[in-house]
């Protein structure tokens, strides 16, 4: 695993976004995004490919699951940080990690770099 690996971000709450973008920049990854929507996300994986990725499940109102069910077909490993913590995690991707907001900085890196790690 590089430590600047590229990770793509996917979060809908402009606050949350800026810290997770700090805090994998200062453990010395590159953030891809952060997207806010479906769509910008999809337009991030039609340029590039991430080592991974940290998707919030709901994003104003939509649902991430496209953006899971993408990552998932090709083979990136990704988290998932949510408010509602499993109970909100959609059941196909349900043996993916989970982190329940507010979380851990370091709990989040150390489950990025499992992840990256295989």
């Amino acid at each position: 695993m590089s430590r600047s690996a590229r990770i793509l971000v996917v979060e809908d709450e402009a606050m949350v976004a800026m810290l997770l973008e700090d805090t994998l920049n200062d453990a010395g990854f590159q953030v891809l995004g952060p997207a806010a929507t479906v769509a910008e996300a999809m337009a991030v994986l039609d340029a590039e490919r991430p080592a991974g990725a940290v998707l919030d499940i709901n994003l104003g109102g939509e649902t991430s699951a496209p953006v899971a069910d993408r990552l998932a077909a090709e083979g990136v490993p990704f988290l998932i940080c949510s408010g509602y913590g499993a109970s909100g995690v959609l059941p196909a991707h349900a043996a993916r990690p989970v982190l329940a907001k507010p979380y851990d900085p370091g709990e989040l890196l150390r489950t990025m770099r499992r992840l990256l790690a295989g």
